[in-house]
């Protein structure tokens, strides 16, 4: 029992790194720490099951995914039966947790963001930016940006007076977004990243646009967005990365733009327009705007 344990923990810390405990194999899920996660948080995740062969499933919140384990090749068809039935089971009992942590983080967002009072102007993070509060409001000296899937408040970003940022633990990312201005059908309507982004286009031009918070769900929002708003020409507003490509390590923002938008058959994708003058530390439109207006 103990070695089957130990391995299970050696498959974990390959993973995530070292772990100072043992897994507990009862077969119900059980989230941990994992290791460079921020304090007090835990995103990992595993159910270990020990009786006949013994397998077990694990993964993070915060990375996706998952991965299967057990401490030796199936017998015959029947143990190779068994453990898919646990890991389809530890499946579905990850998903209904998963649920239940978005369900909680929509609920505690909505009863913050009803506490809150419209975000005071004079903001740091607003002025470091250089951008209006728009749709965002203030609990404490903590920003709230809010996040929706359609019409349904269900995560906050936060951040705090020294640029800090934090979504709700547990909330959902994947397919929500924060909206400026309004998203009318027939209009363009612009996708980015962060919300400064997005504040500094919708300050621009007027348009309406839908922040999402990272590269990875550009895709997910505008798939969303252009089935709700068939008529309104989708534009990608990518950040471009270029101190990463000048480091050798890739475009992140640029790529996932690219990408999203011929996925999504957009209208357009636009990058922010650099002059050669700009550090290559500058990244999205705010970036530009704000290094414009200090080097007129």
């Amino acid at each position: 029992m103990t070695d089957a344990v130990i391995l299970f923990r050696d498959a974990l810390q390959s993973v995530f790194g070292p772990l100072d405990w043992l897994p507990v194999p009862d077969g119900a899920i059980h989230r941990f720490h994992v290791p460079g996660d921020r304090a007090g948080s835990r995103n990992g995740w595993y159910v270990l099951h020990l009786d006949g062969i013994a397998c077990g499933l694990f993964g993070s919140w915060k990375a996706g995914g998952s991965q299967t384990w057990s401490n030796r090749t199936p017998a015959d068809p029947l143990e190779a039966q068994l453990i898919a039935r646990r890991i389809e089971q530890a499946r579905r009992q990850r998903e209904a947790e998963r649920q239940q942590r978005q369900q909680a983080a929509a609920v505690e967002s909505q009863r913050q963001w009803g506490a809150s009072a419209p975000a005071d102007t004079d903001h740091p993070y607003l002025t470091r930016k250089g951008i209006k509060p728009h749709n965002a409001r203030q609990l404490g000296d903590v920003l709230l940006i809010p996040l929706y899937r359609g019409r349904q408040l269900v995560n906050l970003q936060r951040i705090y007076p020294d640029g800090t940022k934090r979504f709700m633990p547990g909330g959902r990312v994947t397919g929500c977004y924060s909206p400026l201005g309004r998203l009318e059908p027939g209009q363009r309507l612009y996708i980015c990243e962060g919300w400064a982004t997005g504040a500094t286009i919708h300050e621009h031009n007027g348009a309406a646009v839908a922040c999402a918070m990272n590269a990875g769900n550009l895709y997910p929002v505008g798939d969303y967005l252009r089935r709700a708003y068939p008529d309104s020409p989708l534009i990608v507003a990518g950040d471009d990365d270029r101190q990463t490509e000048a480091e050798g390590k890739g475009n992140p923002g640029r790529t996932a733009a690219n990408k999203a938008a011929a996925d999504l058959g957009a209208y357009g994708v636009v990058f922010p327009p650099w002059s050669g003058e700009e550090p290559l530390s500058l990244s999205d439109f705010n970036d530009l705007r704000q290094w414009r207006e200090a080097h007129p």
